[in-house]
């Protein structure tokens, strides 16, 4: 075997690529290329797919949240609690609008945002709480929830690696008063560039955000009501990302079925007393964005991978409050424990719906000649 790929978006791409280059070709004839009919379409239907009432098309998930954040009325001086461990736009957003973040540990088992450590978090500055739902599973939501009520926070889920997950029945993106929803290429539902989704619950909120989305302006008017964002979708994008939407399902499903050959695989090579496999809440239905596994011998394990052709990855190195940009916080290493422990063992295996049984079993043999030469070399 020659290797196999982190992802491989263009063995997907061949499966469609017909329908892709339909629906391209369609929006080139008909020339309206934003804030069109596949847009629209595109907003109804992942509406109703994560069971909330309005959608709004965004140019990505980080303009998303930025959105979410600037509808709610976060203004400078308010601080805002989220994960440990997220890709940075989770963070950057709050720190953009001059808001503070305010980073909490996450659970060890989900990597979520751990509900037991944000009470204590909660200041006379809080103002929301934006959870993400790291890897394809969500966070414990009623926990937070149940918080945020008590308090009179705004909840936003950061579910930009979450479409199709479920919590307790729930859709992500149902579940807070407002989502946020990415679909960059290497997403579950991604499209051939940078686009996002917005979803919320109250019309109100909804109009606010539609407005801030294009400019602060909503009907097109040049009367601009709000000081707001250039944040749409493009309809090329839109149009591709509706011939997807069809078989989000189906990935989704391929996606869970490759993570359960990945734990046979490594029973049948009595390895998961070497490693810790990814953990799904009872609550949950894991949509596995990522299959992310932890050992201490993180680093020499992706050495191995990477000479044998195999994808590994890092998600993440570093935790959100140990990161440069914020060092002006004050956080010292010690301050997150099962984050910093996270970084440190975690290791990103190929995860994709097109994934073979034979590139899988390839993987997992690597994986276990590299820890019998361990053991051997008195590792």
């Amino acid at each position: 075997m020659n290797g196999v790929p982190m992802m491989d978006l263009k063995i997907q791409y061949q499966q469609i690529k017909s329908e892709i280059q339909s629906a391209i070709e369609n929006v080139l004839e008909h020339g309206q290329y934003m804030l069109g009919d596949e847009t629209l379409k595109l907003e109804r239907d992942l509406a109703t797919y994560c069971q909330v009432p309005f959608g709004l098309s965004t140019s990505s998930g980080t303009d998303s949240l930025i959105l979410a954040l600037l509808t709610i009325g976060i203004e400078p001086g308010d601080e805002v609690i989220t994960s440990s461990i997220s890709f940075v736009a989770s963070a950057e957003v709050i720190s953009l609008l001059k808001a503070k973040p305010v980073f909490v540990d996450i659970d060890p088992k989900t990597f979520c945002l751990d509900p037991k450590k944000v009470e204590t978090a909660i200041t006379k500055k809080t103002k929301a709480i934006l959870p993400v739902h790291i890897f394809g599973q969500c966070a414990d939501m009623d926990a937070l929830l149940s918080l945020a009520e008590r308090h009179d926070l705004w909840v936003i889920e950061d579910a930009c690696q979450a479409i199709g997950a479920h919590y307790k029945g729930k859709k992500a993106c149902s579940l807070g008063h407002l989502s946020a929803m990415s679909f960059y290429p290497s997403k579950n539902l991604g499209a051939f560039g940078d686009a996002g989704m917005l979803f919320v619950k109250e019309e109100a909120l909804f109009l606010a955000a539609r407005q801030y989305r294009t400019h602060g302006e909503y009907p097109k008017n040049f009367n601009h009501e709000r000081i707001g964002l250039n944040a749409r979708m493009s309809e090329i994008q839109a149009a591709i990302l509706n011939v997807k939407f069809k078989y989000l399902d189906l990935w989704n499903q391929k996606r869970k079925e490759c993570a359960n050959r990945y734990y046979q695989l490594f029973e049948e090579a009595d390895l998961l007393h070497r490693l810790a496999l990814p953990h799904m809440a009872t609550y949950n239905d894991h949509v596995f964005h990522l299959y992310v596994i932890q050992t201490p011998q993180k680093e020499n394990l992706i050495s191995y991978l990477t000479e044998n052709g195999i994808g590994a990855g890092k998600h993440f190195p570093t935790a959100l409050p140990h990161l440069t940009c914020y060092r002006s916080l004050g956080h010292k290493m010690g301050d997150f424990p099962m984050a910093e422990a996270f970084c440190h063992q975690s290791v990103s295996l190929p995860m994709y719906p097109e994934l073979t049984y034979p590139q899988q079993a390839y993987v997992v043999s690597k994986i276990a000649n590299f820890f019998k030469n361990h053991k051997l070399a008195g590792y």
